[in-house]
């Protein structure tokens, strides 16, 4: 049987390769304080109605409607306040007071609001409009009993928190956080802080990564080999407990890539090899013998997060049970583009929006893969097909957003 080619795949067949068997983790209970950003695993469904009673929407006075006439006078009954309902009935010529998120008292169905009432003693009279407003939320008026209120496979964020909350969820089942091991390789890094020597580079790959793992719903370790050759990286990440592991660099077929022969010691079982993409052609995938994944990404910057955004993130997503293809988007190029070569072009970009409401995507001019600067300043990546011709300002390319404050 021959086997599937592993290198220069697209990008595409890169993505389902990796996500071939990438299932949800399993599911935990966290408290609802413990659960943003968490992706819930069981849908919620409405176990009353929201609100569970008719409700002013008004500070004012509740009455009978057909009461209401010019020159009327109402009777003040009583009060009616948020968690302290009137227990009454409200009857012909009676007015109770009512505040808003208070329960309507049976009887009446026509709120007034404050300004249009005066009070005298035990009195009170009206000015409203001819047909005014009931000024009153029915019962269910945001959700019923029943309603489905969250599917499975969404993300936490504070407004759903809300709504799970006002539906009485003190806690939730969620998806198990992948766990993520990150391992930048190379003599040539220092960690932040470090004293690099001349011929040294600040190491800046892998935190952002684990802040990515962090913000995509992973759970991230860095870890640290303790020499660059392939037994001491091979030792750094052979007893870590992770879903998958993540190195940066060594990731190439040069003397000093190292990262492929280390794994290899621990049953490494490649998958992809090398992909058709730009930046980023080294990137590889595979499965250790112990059944763990291992996504080796380049070493320079620009080329890990740019597949960091293609690989890692849907493979999160399909470990915590989300939906794992890219959210592309159509947008206007600002500017011509050369066209392109044999591997597919993702290239850092900022995207504004025209006065016609037309997202424009301006490709940065230099996207030389080691510049974290351009990275800073971008908020996209447009992707350009394999072979694409050149494109005009003004023509329509995809676009894929990046989460950026």
């Amino acid at each position: 049987m021959t086997q599937a080619p592993l290198k220069n795949l697209t990008v595409q067949e890169a993505r389902a390769r990796m996500l071939a068997d990438a299932m949800p983790l399993g599911a935990e209970t966290v408290a609802i304080g413990e659960a943003l950003g968490r992706v819930l695993a069981r849908s919620i469904d409405a176990t009353r109605d929201q609100p569970p009673f008719a409700a002013s929407a008004m500070d004012g006075w509740a009455i009978r409607r057909a009461d209401l006439a010019p020159d009327a006078v109402f009777r003040v009954a009583g009060e009616s306040a948020a968690g302290k309902a009137y227990a009454g009935v409200v009857t012909q010529g009676e007015a109770v007071r009512i505040f808003t998120g208070a329960p309507v008292p049976a009887g009446a169905d026509l709120v007034i609001i404050q300004e249009e009432a005066r009070r005298d003693g035990d009195t009170v009279r009206f000015a409203p409009d001819d047909d005014p407003r009931s000024n009153i939320r029915p019962a269910g008026g945001d959700f019923r009993s029943g309603d489905r209120l969250l599917e499975a496979g969404v993300r936490l964020d504070p407004w759903r928190l809300s709504l799970v909350a006002a539906a009485g969820r003190a806690t939730l089942e969620v998806a198990r956080r992948p766990r993520v091991a990150i391992l930048a390789t190379g003599d040539e890094l220092v960690q932040p802080g470090g004293d690099p020597a001349a011929d040294q580079i600040f190491e800046s790959g892998s935190i952002a990564l684990a802040a990515l793992v962090e913000t995509w719903g992973g759970s991230a370790t860095r870890l640290t080999a303790a020499a660059d050759n392939a037994e001491a990286i091979a030792a750094s990440v052979a007893g870590i407990e992770a879903d998958l592991i993540v190195t940066v660099g060594g990731a190439s077929v040069g003397d000093h890539d190292l990262v492929k022969p280390a794994m290899d010691r621990l049953g490494l079982a490649l998958r992809v090899e090398t992909i058709a993409i730009r930046p980023g052609k080294p990137t590889w995938f595979g499965t250790l013998g112990d059944g763990r994944r291992v996504l080796g990404l380049p070493g320079n910057p620009a080329s890990a997060l740019v597949c960091a955004e293609l690989f890692l993130r849907p493979l999160l997503a399909a470990l915590t049970g989300r939906d794992p293809a890219p959210a592309m988007i159509p947008a206007h190029l600002a500017a011509p583009l050369g066209a392109n070569g044999p591997r597919e072009h993702w290239m850092r970009a900022s995207l504004s929006i025209d006065p016609q409401g037309r997202a424009i995507a301006s490709a940065f001019p230099d996207q030389d893969s080691s510049l974290v600067g351009v990275f800073s300043r971008a908020d996209a990546l447009v992707r350009r097909p394999v072979n694409a011709a050149a494109a005009s300002a003004g023509d329509i390319v995809e676009v894929l957003p990046l989460a950026r404050a």
